[in-house]
């Protein structure tokens, strides 16, 4: 897939676990980390705003393109 999600990175820069996340954003710890193994089929932009509120980041921060070879 070409866009990765970053999810892991921005939780070890900030020392925070996905139950503690998950918790802050208002979703279950289980679809914290599907989008974190990079198993999601989208996000919703809602989701996406408390992501980067709770991690004080953009969503550049989060997701990437990289396209396929």
């Amino acid at each position: 897939m070409a866009i990765i999600v970053d999810l892991d990175l921005m939780l070890a820069r900030r020392k925070m676990g996905v139950g503690e996340l998950a918790e802050r954003v208002g979703i279950t710890p289980a679809n914290i980390s599907v989008l974190k193994n990079g198993r999601a089929k989208a996000i919703r932009f809602s989701t996406l705003d408390a992501l980067c509120r709770e991690l004080a980041c953009t969503p550049a921060d989060i997701l990437r393109y990289e396209p396929d070879e």
